[in-house]
């Protein structure tokens, strides 16, 4: 939902290492649900993708390798030289690809955020917040995918002649734990993006600049359960359920359904999980054409007092072409004639 519920430092900047890379992926899971690329792609490795130095599979250059596979061991291992690829393959360099990465940064909010490369090698430049670590992997968890990877404990590339062993050891010792990202640098220290889902509540937890790995994964914990022990998600809505319906004038239809863009989870301490409930506001009518996905309202939830502790877009739930005049002639006519049988 984007609360906080507990921080310490959450905005001083620091190196991010290979926690970097949640943007990376989040860049190219977009480009992929824009139809602007594809899982299928095969992505030509260059020579500065080739010689980029700490962990990597060893691309050579000219070697072909589908994007999904790249992708697999960006978050399985943290490969900087797959990094580089489909930084590349996306925005035809790096250079261009990380002006998406601070572009996209800002339009998360992400105030305290630098970043110079695609992979978190170091850079004085390259620095980010825990507050903003945590919002980039808010955005990237909207998509299922990713999880497949990031719990994936053994997986292989290249017809099974390299192995890939995830270097995030919460996934085996957490329950619940289904991401994200670790790193380390030796100006960066120990870092790590952790998520964990119990029930209907997701956190994210953020450590960065810790003295070995051991109290990464140690303090990660800590922070989840903190979050859990204490509190509870209340969810009021699914994602993609319809709510309600509005009018469309001038449309091929004259009404489409309202559904909801993501699901509307309600963080409560434990104890309050009765206190809440659901508003929505909606646009009374909109006018044709609609485009599928268009925000129409919103959906609130409200604490005991009537504050509001969450809300989420309401959006259309399909395109609706706009009506010739003999469609809407007939429209009118029809809603004429009910109206007179109703007064009847």
């Amino acid at each position: 939902t984007g609360k906080i519920i507990f921080e310490k430092n959450p905005d001083k900047p620091l190196p991010p290492a290979s926690v970097t890379k949640i943007m990376t992926m989040l860049l190219v899971m977009e480009k992929i649900d824009q139809g602007k690329a594809s899982f299928s792609d095969m992505v030509v490795t260059s020579e500065r993708a080739m010689k980029m130095g700490g962990s990597q599979i060893w691309l050579e250059v000219g070697e072909e390798m589908s994007l999904e596979d790249l992708m697999k061991s960006i978050a399985i291992v943290s490969a900087n030289d797959s990094s580089v690829a489909v930084a590349e393959h996306i925005a035809g360099s790096e250079e261009a690809f990380v002006d998406m990465m601070n572009k996209r940064g800002q339009e998360l909010g992400m105030t305290g955020t630098n970043f110079v490369n695609a992979s978190g090698l170091p850079d004085p430049n390259h620095y980010s917040t825990a507050r903003d670590i945590a919002l980039m992997s808010r955005a990237l968890l909207r998509y299922p995918k990713v999880h497949e990877w990031f719990t994936t404990w053994i997986d292989y590339v290249r017809d099974g002649k390299n192995i890939l062993v995830n270097t995030n050891r919460l996934i085996k010792s957490y329950e619940g734990v289904d991401g994200l990202k670790t790193g380390f640098t030796e100006d960066a220290g120990y870092c790590l993006a952790a998520t964990a889902k119990k029930d209907s509540l997701r956190l994210i937890s953020v450590v960065l600049k810790v003295s070995d790995s051991t109290t990464r994964f140690k303090e990660a914990s800590a922070l989840l359960d903190f979050g859990f022990r204490h509190f509870a998600g209340v969810e009021l809505a699914r994602e993609g359920q319809v709510v309600d319906v509005v009018e469309v004038t001038r449309g091929v239809v004259d009404r489409v359904d309202a559904i909801c863009l993501d699901p509307l989870v309600a963080v409560v301490p434990r104890g309050e999980e009765d206190n809440v409930r659901s508003e929505i506001a909606l646009a009374k009518k909109v006018d044709a054409p609609v485009v599928k996905g268009q925000k129409i309202g919103e959906m609130y939830a409200l604490a005991e007092d009537g504050s509001i502790i969450g809300r989420i877009a309401l959006v259309a739930s399909e395109d609706v072409k706009s009506g010739n005049i003999f469609t809407v002639v007939f429209r009118i006519t029809r809603n004429l004639l009910r109206a007179l049988f109703k007064v009847k």
